[in-house]
């Protein structure tokens, strides 16, 4: 029995609720921004990550999961541009960090902000939530999995699930932004501790990037 035509509500609700909390590229991406240039910039990134899941939540509703397990090729292309653009974000972040290390001059915010271009933090979490692997496994191994396909008007169940997804999402990114603005004036006038955390987020960047590369449909 379904639930306007989302087949299991509650579970899809726990598991939803599990894998935002979950450490990704968009979280870290936003707690990064929030630290460095405050909660008004925090939120540009959020809502850039809004956007970017929009699309793709959008795309998957006109089946564009299906054509992506039809042509696996195209999925691992995808794949492979996000586990790119990850690595190269955090290789960033990496070498803002070595930066601060070796010049004392440089004011901590100054030198991440232009080093991993956090100038436009709702473009750069813009692509990072298109070319997210994790976001796209997620609509293509359990999204979908919750949907009745026999529903007269399938644009509800997707609408219910979105939604769930998207509260969870904003809620969870919303405590983080004020958690790195906290964060940051603290850093402040603290360069080396600045800096191994942004070689320490950098890190996991880079580390989002190689496992997801080799994540799979299965």
């Amino acid at each position: 029995m379904s639930f306007y035509g989302v087949t299991d509500l509650w579970t899809y609700v726990l598991g939803a609720l599990g894998i935002v909390l979950l450490p990704g590229p968009n979280s870290i991406y936003v707690l990064a921004v929030a630290t460095a240039r405050g909660v008004r910039e925090g939120y540009k990134g959020a809502m850039g990550i809004f956007v970017g899941d929009s699309v793709l939540l959008m795309l998957t509703a006109l089946g564009a999961a299906s054509i992506l397990r039809t042509y696996p090729a195209l999925f691992l292309m995808v794949k492979y541009a996000g586990a790119a653009y990850l690595a190269w974000v955090g290789i960033n972040l990496i070498w803002a960090a070595v930066q601060k290390w070796r010049n004392k001059t440089v004011m901590v915010t100054e030198t991440q902000a232009v080093a991993v271009n956090m100038q436009n933090p709702f473009k750069r979490a813009l692509v990072i939530s298109l070319l997210n692997p994790k976001a796209i496994l997620f609509l293509l191994s359990f999204f979908v999995q919750f949907i009745d396909p026999n529903y007269p008007t399938p644009a509800i169940p997707f609408l219910i699930l979105s939604a769930v997804v998207m509260v969870f999402s904003s809620l969870y990114l919303s405590v983080l932004i004020f958690v790195g603005a906290r964060l940051a004036r603290g850093f402040s006038q603290r360069r080396r501790l600045s800096a191994s955390l942004s070689s320490g987020v950098g890190g996991l960047f880079v580390w989002f990037g190689v496992k997801l590369a080799n994540a799979s449909l299965h």
